[in-house]
């Protein structure tokens, strides 16, 4: 067995390259998931996202790079969860400033953390119809809410094992998230409408 020696250092050096390359790419991830929060948090008060978003690029353009060459790390749960937390960072910017979405190809992600995070892109768009109720701008609130449905519709396209793509339990929670903000746009239609019918009734008398 001389080669025994060879052989196992070999596979050796090569496992010490992966568990070097899966702890750089677990703390990317990292950076990756608290630089997409901040992204989502800043567009929903208004702000001025360019540096960060630069910053965010940079760093999923990173972690794609380290771990083209390993896809068992790629597809690794932190990995794909990281990648669906800016999947949705882009598509909250992309309905902001264009009412479009941008495609897996032009952000550099897979399909399927592309529709994951489309998918917890509705939660997003129902902080931002609630913000607009609140702001008594019941134009601006229909305009996402018509954003939530035309997402949620096109989710329910995808009937798959959870192996292939684990989006069921987010398609229920989209479902759930429609149902209520359709109830509290409602609401504030019918109240918005009383109240001009309030006021053009004052103005008669």
């Amino acid at each position: 067995m001389r080669n025994l020696e060879k052989i196992v250092s070999k596979i050796e050096s090569e496992l010490d390259e992966k568990d070097a390359i899966r702890e750089v790419a677990l703390k990317s991830s990292r950076v990756v998931v608290r630089l997409s929060g901040k992204v989502l948090r800043r567009l929903h008060k208004g702000e001025d996202v360019r540096d960060d978003l630069q910053e965010l690029r940079d760093e999923v353009s990173r972690l794609s790079g380290l771990v083209g060459e390993h896809p068992d790390i790629a597809l690794a749960g932190y990995v794909e969860s990281a990648l669906q937390e800016y999947s949705e960072a882009c598509i909250l910017l992309e309905l902001l400033d264009k009412d479009d979405l941008p495609t897996p190809e032009d952000i550099g992600v897979g399909n399927i953390p592309y529709l994951l995070g489309l998918a917890d892109g509705v939660g997003e768009l129902r902080r931002l119809c609630l913000d607009s109720l609140k702001a008594g701008d019941i134009s601006r609130a229909n305009h996402f809410l018509e954003r939530m449905e035309d997402i949620f519709t096109a989710l329910m396209r995808f009937d798959y094992p959870d192996a292939i793509v684990a989006i069921r339990r987010k398609q229920d929670v989209a479902r759930s998230l429609l149902e209520k903000t359709r109830g509290e746009v409602a609401v504030a239609t019918s109240a918005m409408n009383l109240h001009k019918k309030m006021d053009e009734v004052l103005k008669r008398s």
